[in-house]
């Protein structure tokens, strides 16, 4: 990628962060328009779990895909594609007539999200190589999920209550189309000096261990352990044939060596834990304020403000303090303020009252508003530049693959300990258990930020990052004399 002037950097930054706008705005909107929904398309629990899980699914399992393809045939000409396949599967939601359909059409909305967030991510990687100034781009990025989060539940309550739920699809296509035109006009072509090779079998191990592990966990309170049991028996043979496969090819899907590195490692983790903390949050808050609060969309959206504010002030408030001192206080910070917010929910019922309802939100928006800077710039920082894709792949990967464990987890646990009871009186006793599995994931991203971001966690980076090189150094040479 050529050098950009500083005027010329900040516009390709802020197409970029279009396309996650769009993206963010998109699940956080849908989240509240799920009661509208339920009772329209008369859906079950599991059903309004695919809503959201048929669309994250399938963009964990294509996001690695969508990542190298970028650095071998070209970042520009795969976003661009990204952008067009996602603004039809919005529309196609907005028309579709039952729960089936619009569960496909969210699948086809996610193929086309898959070329758009890492894609966008090694664009900018490529774009700020200083590495403050990488922060301080990164910090910028997760504001914009604040920012989703914060007009999210109030587009999406304001469009459910005044036109219907299927408007919040409409939202997408204007802002697809303007980041298409920004795109065409102002950021230019790059791509990894070498191309990588597909693996198309590592590929379909990761569906199927994505796609029959969510089956298997979603399904298992309706369906019953016998019926989901080979699901969760393929999902543990996909995971050791991956085990077994990729580290035996010379350019794999997903490089297993990115995992010696333990700050890359921790945040991949960290990545699972806090979006899976943020899907079961989502979930439960909406489905408690509008079903059990009788709240309507609008209202409901208003109260998870609370949530939504924190999240959009800590976000570039994270990137700065990542760039200047490093991942270790942010990630501090998010795990400690995720624990509280689960643990007053779980252990003291914050949600039945007004005054600890606002500080569980409070809370949370603090935690989530710090944690998504670190991941990005730990996932990125000491890879080298050729694989910022498939590095940033990956972590684009673990937040989609933890947000939909964690409504599939949250939703199947909410599932089983409502039964047949009535939904109003069993909700709050059923969700406790969700509630501490969303603090279990706080106190991991806690414990794990402190693990991985010291002196050691750092020398295992530098490590890594040194043979990553070595071997894409010998891979080059080895090609040039090969031609």
């Amino acid at each position: 990628m050529p050098e950009l002037s500083h005027r010329r950097r900040l516009l390709v930054l802020a197409v970029c962060c279009m396309s996650l706008l769009i993206v963010s705005l998109d699940n956080t909107a849908l989240n509240v328009a799920l009661p509208s929904m339920q009772r329209e398309l008369h859906a079950t629990t599991s059903g309004l779990q695919w809503t959201i899980d048929a669309y994250t699914l399938v963009l964990a399992s294509l996001l690695m895909l969508a990542g190298s393809t970028a650095d071998r045939i070209g970042r520009r000409k795969v976003f661009l594609t990204g952008l067009v396949v996602f603004s039809a599967g919005s529309l196609l939601c907005s028309l579709a007539p039952n729960l089936e359909l619009l569960v496909v059409f969210r699948m086809v909305q996610a193929v086309g999200g898959s070329m758009l967030n890492p894609v966008a991510m090694s664009i900018i990687t490529n774009t700020f190589t200083d590495a403050r100034e990488r922060a301080r781009a990164i910090g910028v990025w997760g504001a914009v999920v604040g920012i989703s989060m914060a007009a999210g539940p109030l587009v999406g309550g304001l469009l459910v209550e005044s036109v219907g739920w299927r408007s919040i699809f409409w939202v997408n296509l204007p802002v697809g189309l303007a980041a298409l035109l920004l795109t065409l006009r102002f950021i230019p072509e790059s791509r990894a000096p070498r191309a990588r090779r597909p693996d198309p079998v590592g590929q379909v191990l990761v569906i199927a261990l994505f796609g029959a592990l969510t089956y298997a966990i979603i399904e298992a309170p309706d369906a019953g352990f016998g019926t989901v049991a080979p699901f969760a028996a393929l999902a543990a043979v996909a995971l050791l044939a991956l085990l077994r496969y990729e580290p035996r090819r010379p350019e794999p899907l997903i490089d297993l060596r990115f995992f010696r590195s333990a700050p890359f490692s921790g945040a991949t983790v960290i990545a699972v834990s806090a979006f899976a903390a943020l899907g079961g949050f989502l979930f439960l808050s909406t489905l408690y304020l509008q079903n059990v609060r009788g709240l309507d969309a609008l209202h409901a959206g208003l109260w998870m403000l609370p949530m939504a504010a924190p999240c959009f002030l800590c976000a570039p408030l994270s990137g700065r303090l990542v760039g200047s001192r490093g991942p270790r206080l942010p990630l501090l910070v998010a795990g400690a303020a995720m624990t509280v917010s689960g643990v007053l929910f779980a252990a003291f019922e914050a949600e039945t009252s007004n005054v600890t309802l606002f500080a569980g939100y409070v809370l949370f928006g603090i935690g989530f508003g710090f944690v998504n800077a670190p991941i990005t710039n730990t996932a990125v920082s000491g890879m080298p530049r050729a694989q910022a894709g498939v590095a940033a792949a990956v972590a684009s990967t673990s937040r989609q693959l933890g947000q939909t464990l964690g409504v599939a987890v949250v939703g199947a646990v909410l599932a089983s300990g409502v039964g047949s009871s009535p939904y109003r009186d069993a909700f709050v006793t059923a969700a406790r258990p969700g509630w501490w599995i969303l603090a279990a994931c706080g106190f991991a991203v806690l414990v794990l930020g402190l693990l991985t971001s010291g002196p050691w966690a750092r020398r295992t980076a530098e490590r890594t990052a040194q043979r990553l090189e070595s071997v894409e150094v010998r891979q080059v040479v080895g090609a040039s004399e090969g031609a």
